[in-house]
């Protein structure tokens, strides 16, 4: 034993290697660096997979409806989960299947001639403008109606189905369905991943997000409906064209807080007006009634509900992402600012409770 350990002793130290750092300050700021660049690279794979992110992200949304309905059928029928989850998308479905039908039997022509409403409207006003002494270039508004134009003609399609965004809105249908079919397991697998102290956190967190997530799509629904109804039947009640195609842009446009109102609002006018003076004031008149209704009851009755965002804040994500990824991204907007306030707000929360 003595002569081994009178070896060992003998032996010269090992040699420190090239990665290895001796100043333990020099190795605190490395470590710093380190996390640093561990968090430019997620930021920069975010912003590679933003697509595919915002594909899943949908599909949460899309579960978040089905699992609404699914609570609201159990209230009334006090059945399993499974059936309740499969009578929401039946219906679903079948409301689909209506609207497709409903856009090519009595809304296509309808669309077809809406362009050219739009654009002949334009110009008419362009003629009064510059009538009253106003310096407005044609070719730049022919420009800009032509763009809104194209927009309106892409929210038309859609409208129509089976045209442009089909395999991106049918990625959302399947994960969704996954995702409420069993949220549970999803939930418990990213728990999974966090540390064992953040467990409880994430799901108080998960919990409230999905429950603040249901109120604002089945606000959004309600809003949806009634605008898109009431101004279908209040045009058609009057005599104004295209009011069946009026009245479902009117609705889908609804789920855009802020944004879809004025264009759908722009819409319905120059419509209004080719059919003369009355018909144009009256359908203005049916723009600022349903706008009422809806921003004086839904709307407030949903925000106590849910969270309350500030408008400028959802605007400017809507214009931001609409600009990323276009109408899937404009539609995603408002869900994704509710769902991130959520999350800064419990974080916020927690480290108050922290002790310091």
């Amino acid at each position: 034993m003595t002569d081994e350990s009178s070896d060992h002793s003998d032996a010269p130290a090992p040699r420190a290697g090239p990665t290895d750092i001796a100043d333990p300050r020099l190795r605190y700021e490395a470590k710093k660096a380190l996390i640093w660049i561990g968090i430019t690279g997620l930021v920069a794979l975010a912003v590679v997979l933003a697509q595919p992110l915002l594909v899943i992200f949908g599909g949460m949304v899309f579960a978040a409806m089905i699992d609404g309905g699914a609570r609201l059928i159990g209230r009334v029928l006090p059945i399993a989960r499974g059936w309740r989850v499969a009578m929401v998308l039946l219906a679903t479905v079948c409301f689909l299947g209506w609207v497709v039908w409903f856009a090519g039997t009595q809304i296509a022509d309808q669309a077809a001639a809406l362009p050219a409403t739009v654009e002949t409207q334009a110009m008419k006003g362009l003629a009064w403008l510059q009538g009253k002494g106003l310096a407005v270039k044609p070719d730049d508004v022919k420009g800009l109606v032509q763009q809104a134009i194209g927009g309106v003609g892409q929210l038309t399609r859609a409208v129509g189905g089976f045209i442009g965004g089909m395999t991106t809105l049918l990625l959302i249908v399947v994960l969704g369905i996954y995702f409420a079919a069993e949220p549970d397991l999803y939930r418990r697998g990213v728990a999974w991943m966090l540390p064992r102290d953040s467990r409880e956190h994430f799901h108080g967190t998960a919990a409230l997000m999905g429950k603040s997530l249901r109120r604002l799509l089945a606000g959004r629904l309600l809003g949806m409906a009634v605008e898109g109804v009431s101004t279908w039947l209040l045009l058609w009640a009057y005599g104004v064209p295209m009011a069946a195609l009026l009245g479902l842009l009117t609705g889908l446009l609804a789920f855009l807080p802020n944004i879809g109102a004025p264009i759908s609002g722009l819409l319905m006018v120059l419509v209004g007006f080719s059919g003369g003076t009355n018909m144009g004031l009256f359908c203005i008149g049916v723009y600022v009634v349903v706008q009422t209704v809806d921003g004086n009851i839904i709307v407030p009755m949903v925000a106590k509900k849910t969270v309350d965002l500030a408008p400028a804040l959802v605007m400017g994500a809507q214009l931001i992402m609409g600009a990323l990824f276009g109408i899937i991204g404009l539609a995603l907007a408002d869900p994704m600012v509710a769902m991130l306030k959520i999350v800064l707000e419990r974080q916020s929360a927690r480290q108050d409770q922290e002790p310091a």
